[in-house]
């Protein structure tokens, strides 16, 4: 059993959890994830682990309220219990040794830049950050981000930073040069649009992919992404990848395999099931 010891809300729909897990916090590096299950018989689910305290023996995990599990997640309090979280799994993170790194987060992907950022400040690396939000209650880690260097919100309306998408920053700091590698890690439209930003002027550019993830071990096969022409499991040879190699239209076109039953999940959690029994 994992004790949650902290909760925040980081925007509308996204929670921080802050969990005790002793053995994940000592071990973990940037770019893991763990298989969390709330409850005995629930789905298992995949989480970047956003932050962690060797000290405290704790882990954050952000949770994106999307669906029936990730509500029920978190609406667990402080005290409650997560009973699995399985990890950390997935290679680290490839962190530059010398230079620049521009770190680039959408959404709640933001949240897995987070520890990169922080790495890569820790290692001497300079570091500057481009995140982006529909508004500003939609921008997270924000304030952590800019403890490790430079940071440029971009909002949709203009309400925090400056209007318009992360790309537009993006684009401006790969014209002003320097930049010795991208990572970006966000929506399927955003990733590859910053790829494409990057490859004419051959910039090396690793994204987090987020496919279909059930036991984080390859067994299951629902997290094959084709990179490069060949198959790759996500959860033992990812979640990172070059940019440049990842089929994004395939990754966009399997992550649309479940909207249907998670449809019909949700009707059914607000009283009008279409399942037919």
């Amino acid at each position: 059993m994992h004790t949650i010891l902290s909760k925040k809300s980081l925007s509308p729909n996204v929670t921080r959890l802050d969990v005790r897990a002793p053995r994940i916090a000592q071990i973990r590096r940037p770019g893991q994830f763990v298989i969390v299950r709330s409850q005995k018989g629930h789905e298992r689910i995949p989480l970047t682990i956003a932050d962690s305290d060797a000290a405290c023996g704790t882990i954050a995990l952000v949770v994106q309220a999307v669906g029936k599990t990730t509500r029920e997640l978190v609406a667990l309090g402080v005290g409650d219990v997560i009973r699995d979280v399985s990890g950390p799994l997935g290679n680290p993170t490839e962190l530059l040794e010398s230079g620049r790194a521009l770190c680039v987060g959408g959404g709640v992907g933001t949240a897995v830049v987070h520890p990169i950022a922080k790495a890569l400040r820790e290692s001497g690396v300079s570091v500057s950050s481009v995140i982006g939000g529909r508004a500003k209650e939609w921008v997270i880690f924000a304030d952590e981000l800019r403890r490790c260097g430079e940071v440029v919100v971009c909002t949709d309306d203009g309400s925090d930073g400056r209007r318009g998408f992360v790309t537009d920053a993006v684009r401006e700091m790969l014209e002003a040069g320097g930049v010795d590698i991208v990572y970006a890690v966000g929506p399927v439209p955003m990733m590859r649009a910053v790829a494409e930003l990057t490859r004419p002027l051959g910039v090396r550019t690793i994204v987090s992919l987020n496919p279909v993830m059930v036991d984080g071990t390859g067994m299951c096969g629902g997290c094959r992404v084709d990179v490069g022409g060949e198959m790759k499991f996500a959860c033992v040879e990812g979640p990172e990848f070059d940019g440049h190699q990842v089929d994004f239209d395939l990754l966009a076109d399997r992550l649309k395999t479940y909207h249907e039953f998670e449809r019909r999940v949700d009707a059914c959690a607000d009283g009008k099931c279409l399942i037919r029994r």
